[in-house]
């Protein structure tokens, strides 16, 4: 019996610095898949997601109610669920002026010492302070928007038109209020005479009320019995929910895109481990047989090849684990929270090492039955012509051809590994394309995802027509649409959702309408999917929904793409609305000629005095996704990489004993480079064709599928443009060619004895 920690451990040191470059692309596409695992798992997680955070460390409140009287906190207090109230406190709408920029600002009420709930976090500068009445804390979002730090000085401007001189005492974070500007308008904080000296009339303030509950649970049930408690007081109400969904949304995405990538590049690199490590053993059954004649056992063949393949996975496993610990600490710094809970960082790396396991076993197994009869040649395996080959001979291909058609699937059982092993990843790097050119058609056809109005002009001091008419004087605006936004109570009272006046139904603002229509009349509404979801209303239902008091009934008539609010958005005329929300216009939104530049346009108009916004394209804030998917295509390349030098790898051994009786039958050194590059090639080519196939008729599908799930809604999906999808196939046909004409031009060079 050989020493298991002599002679084993150095054929494994042997064979591991034979082929270096093998087992180091192998570790490295382990640790590729596990770290796509563990980052898509952190994601998913809500491990990136800030509201978690700051919610707890603020000790925030579940729900705000927004009501226009001071409600009754005592009955509020003793709710079933309510553990503390915040407030209540008022709050007044008012235009902010800096460096010539006039945005929209709510201030709201504040004590001068931070409370106990709902306690934003003051991240630069100081809380409130009574001798200096005319400091503000600003929420930190949207001091950076503006370019606000502690002691800048401000103004704003109150309904009366009254403006008034403040100053930034600090930046807090809260979170009972999502991040600016994808959460309007800006939230600023301040003490009570700050807030009265701004708008010293009661009528245009409201009173918000935050309930902290102790089970987050009963939220819809305790905004129920608050609703009927303050008997139509409500003008609106916000939950942890909306705040929690408007931080998570792109990076759910990215989540769902990491851990598609990742679960299918953990089956492909199964195959690649397995094929790897079965090409290993055909390759060493000469050395096995020679290992088995000096005494070793099947069980100490399987355990040293296991060992060997295996430590190349574990290995791969660690340099992943850490290589997603420093992504997430460092590269992802401000976007994760908190890091991956310990156990599902345990399920990825037992699932992967499970994984690892089954895959070199299988191949060690049948490493472990070779027979101790070293003098024995390795042939390769005969048989009849297969079809491919009966093909190439009767479209008379050339010799060395129909000889490497021949030989490409003499091995059925590796050959299928290759095409299972090449035709995963090219299958995820067309779906990854495809949502390339979906986040390029985002860019380049804004109006597809509801921006067709690429300003937003608010009138400010001016009038309505007044407004109208400057931003119309512009030569680059073609449209002006009135529009307004405010916030319904939907059905049940349980929660606010997002509605948008835009044009009127004569002449509706051009929303990517899905399904059904337009509307076109005064009761007609289009809907996000998120809302018909939330809803669990179809198109053509009657929806009757709360605004301000007043009740709104409206007819769903379509479906557009909404990337906002997770599609919770219900779009109508302004007409709709009754004259109190909808008179004035609280903004226009402007659509400029083909080829305008937006900038170029809003700073005219700021010149005229206008406040003017652009609108931010959803592609924008998701244009990391970019460089998620060129490092996760680096990744499957590696997969496909292993899976080419394994099947040349095998080639070679199969063909050794073939090249001197090729270059006897009269075959030039060229042609039987050809014949190997052949034979290694056809495998990986047909794993091209099915994988880049599959995925371009799977990629738009699978991109509606989730906007179908985020609320967005289907129809944004877009197939890789057929340029971009032969490039892909012409690169990976290129590259399979390339990793097999190096060994096949050494091997047809060699000088190979004649085997007698």
């Amino acid at each position: 019996m050989i020493s298991w920690r002599g002679a084993e451990g150095r054929w494994i040191r042997a064979d591991l610095r034979a082929r270096r470059g093998e087992a180091l692309l192998t570790v490295l596409t382990v640790a590729g898949i596990v770290a796509a695992l563990i980052i898509a798992a952190t994601l998913l997680e809500e491990r990136t997601n800030p509201w978690r955070g700051l919610f707890e460390r603020s000790r925030g409140a579940h729900i705000w109610i927004h009501s226009k009287d001071v409600p009754d906190v005592q009955a509020l207090a003793r709710l079933h669920g309510v553990t503390d109230v915040a407030g209540p406190y008022r709050s007044a709408p008012a235009t902010l002026i800096h460096r010539g920029r006039r945005v929209p600002i709510s201030l709201q009420e504040a004590p001068a010492t931070p409370p106990a709930v709902a306690r934003p976090l003051v991240r630069e500068g100081g809380w409130l302070d009574p001798r200096t009445p005319g400091g503000v804390v600003v929420e930190r979002s949207f001091a950076r928007s503006l370019g606000l730090r502690p002691g800048d000085p401000f103004t704003v401007t109150g309904l009366n038109g009254a403006t008034h001189a403040l100053v930034v005492a600090g930046l807090a974070e809260s979170g009972d209020q999502g991040f600016y500007p994808e959460w309007a308008p800006g939230l600023a904080w301040a003490l009570g005479e700050t807030l009265t000296t701004v708008e010293p009339a009661p009528g245009r303030t409201e009173t918000v009320t935050g309930l902290r509950l102790g089970d987050p649970e009963l939220t819809d049930l305790v905004v129920q019995r608050a609703v009927f408690t303050l008997r139509g007081q409500v003008q609106r109400v916000t939950t942890w929910r909306e705040v929690r969904a408007s931080m998570e949304l792109d990076n759910r995405l990215l989540g769902l895109l990491l851990g598609l990538f990742g679960g299918a590049g953990l089956v492909a690199a199964a195959l690649a481990l397995a094929n790897a490590s079965g090409g290993r053993v055909l390759t060493q059954r000469r050395d096995i047989a020679t290992l088995k004649s000096l005494g070793f056992t099947r069980g100490q063949v399987v355990r040293m090849l296991v060992a060997e393949h295996g430590a190349l996975g574990f290995a791969g496993i660690g340099l992943g684990v850490a290589a997603a610990w420093l992504i997430t600490v460092y590269a992802l710094e401000e976007t994760v929270a908190a890091p991956l809970s310990a156990g599902a960082l345990a399920a990825i790396v037992l699932g992967t090492a499970l994984v690892v396991l089954v895959a070199v076993l299988i191949p060690a197994w049948r490493g472990g039955l070779t027979p101790p009869i070293p003098a024995t040649p390795a042939a390769p395996p005969r048989g009849r012509l297969s079809r491919l080959a009966r093909l190439a001979l009767l479209v008379r291909l050339p010799p060395a051809l129909v000889l490497g058609a021949r030989d490409s699937f003499t091995r059925r059982t590796p050959a299928l590994l290759t095409v299972c092993g090449v035709a995963i990843p090219m299958m995820m790097i067309t779906i990854g394309l495809g949502v390339w050119a979906t986040l390029d058609d985002f860019l380049r056809h804004p109006e597809k995802v509801g921006q067709a109005a690429a300003l937003t002009a608010r009138p400010g001091r001016l009038t309505a027509e007044e407004m109208r008419a400057r931003v119309m004087a512009d030569p680059d605006v073609v449209a002006a649409y009135p529009g307004a936004e405010v916030d319904a109570l939907v059905p049940g009272q349980t929660r606010t959702v997002r509605t948008r006046a835009l044009g009127t139904s004569r002449d509706p603002y051009p929303f990517p309408v899905a399904e059904g229509r337009m509307f076109r009349e005064r009761g007609e509404a289009v809907a996000g999917q998120g809302l018909l979801d939330l809803l669990g209303v179809r198109i053509g239902d009657r929806v009757r929904v709360t605004i301000g008091g007043t009740p709104l009934i409206v007819r769903i008539v379509g479906r557009v793409i909404e990337p906002e609010q997770d599609g919770e958005v219900l779009s109508l005329g302004v007409d709709s609305l009754a004259a109190k929300d909808a008179d004035p216009p609280q903004f226009y939104g402007l659509v400029l000629r083909p080829g305008a530049d937006p900038a170029e346009v809003r700073s005219r108009l700021q010149a005229h005095g206008l406040e003017v916004d652009q609108a931010v394209n959803p592609a924008e804030r998701l244009a990391v996704i970019r460089v998620i998917i060129v490092a996760l295509v680096v990744v499957l390349a590696l997969i496909g990489l292993v899976d080419l030098l394994t099947v040349s790898a095998i080639g070679l051994r199969d063909h050794l004993l073939d090249l001197a009786v090729l270059k006897a039958m009269g075959l030039t050194p060229r042609q039987v480079m050809a014949t190997l590059v052949t034979a290694t090639a056809l495998p990986a080519v047909a794993g091209i064709l099915i994988g880049s196939s599959a995925g371009a008729l799977s990629a738009k599908a699978l991109i509606d599928l989730e906007g179908h799930g985020s609320g967005v809604g289907a129809g944004i999906g877009r197939a890789p443009a057929p340029g971009m999808l032969a490039a892909e196939v012409v690169i990976a046909i290129a590259a399979v060619l390339l990793v097999a004409l190096v060994p096949a031009r050494r091997a047809a060079r060699a000088r190979i004895p004649s085997v007698r």
